[in-house]
């Protein structure tokens, strides 16, 4: 299972969601999912993080779509949690 990360903000708890997890979310309440990029890949093939939702910047390119998947997850960590 992966590390889960809670921020605790007057507006609620947010987190980045992993489906190992829906057991804890389940516990927490009511939630709101909302997305945070879009990994995709580029007109060579290579993957991209798009952040655009959150106002972040596009990542990449990367060879394999989990090291695009990766670098979100960091950069959500570092400036959007």
């Amino acid at each position: 299972m992966s590390e889960l990360t809670l921020t605790i903000t007057p507006a609620g708890v947010q987190s980045i969601y992993d489906d190992a997890h829906r057991d804890i979310y389940d516990q927490l309440g009511a939630a709101s999912i909302r997305r945070a990029s879009h990994v995709e890949p580029n007109a060579q093939g290579d993957w991209e993080a798009d952040l655009s939702p959150v106002g972040g910047p596009t990542l990449g390119p990367f060879v394999k779509r989990a090291d695009a998947l990766a670098a979100e997850v960091a950069w959500l960590n570092e400036h959007h949690l």
